[in-house]
């Protein structure tokens, strides 16, 4: 017969408690069960555990076993914790890519909201652009992303949210003195700052415009230090602007209708963990705080 786990858990039980009937009791089985069980081991062994009569006092063969046996069982219950931690998504590890924008706006209230639910699980979150985050998922190096793209192999593809296109100008700029009736005829004659989410913009009348641009910035922050010293406007989604102060401002253009989409990328439900079907759903979750 094998020695098994709950020979050693019952011997510790024993040799800790000094009899059989503590330890019956604090291993919920009956003294008589206890008793065989430590025969069973006994026997195995080849020689007594215990001096003759009393389970108080261990053999010298029994104290060696007794630390063998305890190390065996520290090692096997964090191992099952662990196990069960990371099918409950109480641990395990996701790493995320999300672009700018949704870093800033919407992962710090859903990281806190996962973080009091999910505790022990670790978040490695990196923002980028969305063709780098294409990369990513096609590399193997993400396991949610949140971005602007299409249907990427091997992942299932939900629409989060959308937001419009506006034009970001300084607060005091004469665009913003008739903003309502801003259209695209308005930018013909103003220095425009191209960025990368320009492309995602396919109206025909903003193509001679984006073509005039002789700058061209990719990070948000410096691309609006540059909007607030005058060189330039440009055109963002309306999330990237909630937080950008009332010296800047967001302008929506009355005949257009472009719109940013933001999707989420999961692995398929069979190539998801716990922890990371946990924190997608605590996305989907969230409320977008968008005004249109």
């Amino acid at each position: 017969m094998a020695i098994k786990i709950d020979m050693l858990r019952c011997f510790l039980t024993v040799a800790e408690r000094g009899n059989l009937a503590d330890a019956a009791e604090a291993l919920g089985r009956t003294p008589s069960a206890v008793s065989m069980m430590l025969r069973q081991f006994e026997d195995h062994i080849g020689a007594p555990l215990f001096e003759a009569g009393r389970k108080s006092r261990l053999t010298r063969l029994g104290e060696l076993i007794r630390v063998e046996a305890g190390r065996e069982l520290t090692h096997f219950d964090s191992t099952i914790a662990a196990i069960e931690g990371l099918s409950r998504a109480e641990a395990g590890h996701v790493r995320l890519a999300v672009t700018p924008s949704v870093a800033q706006m919407l992962m710090p209230a859903i990281l806190h909201r996962f973080a009091q639910d999910h505790p022990l699980v670790r978040i490695n979150m990196r923002d980028t652009d969305s063709a780098t985050i294409a990369h990513d998922l096609a590399a193997g190096r993400a396991d949610i992303a949140l971005a602007s793209l299409g249907p990427q192999a091997g992942f299932e593809r939900a629409l989060l949210f959308s937001d419009r296109f506006g034009v970001v100008c300084p607060s005091d700029h004469p665009l913003a003195a008739d903003w309502e009736a801003l259209t695209w005829t308005d930018l013909v004659d103003i220095p425009f700052i191209a960025n990368g989410l320009c492309h995602y913009i396919n109206d025909p009348d903003f193509r001679p415009i984006l073509d005039r641009a002789t700058l061209n910035v990719s990070g948000t922050a410096a691309l609006l230090s540059l909007v607030r010293a005058g060189m330039g406007v440009t055109l963002l989604p309306e999330l990237t602007m909630q937080d950008a102060g009332a010296d800047i401002t967001f302008l929506p253009l009355v005949d257009a209708s472009i719109r940013r989409e933001v999707w989420m990328f999961t692995p398929t439900e069979s190539g998801m963990t716990p922890a990371t079907a946990a924190l997608a759903q605590t996305i989907r979750e969230q409320e977008i705080p968008l005004t249109h």
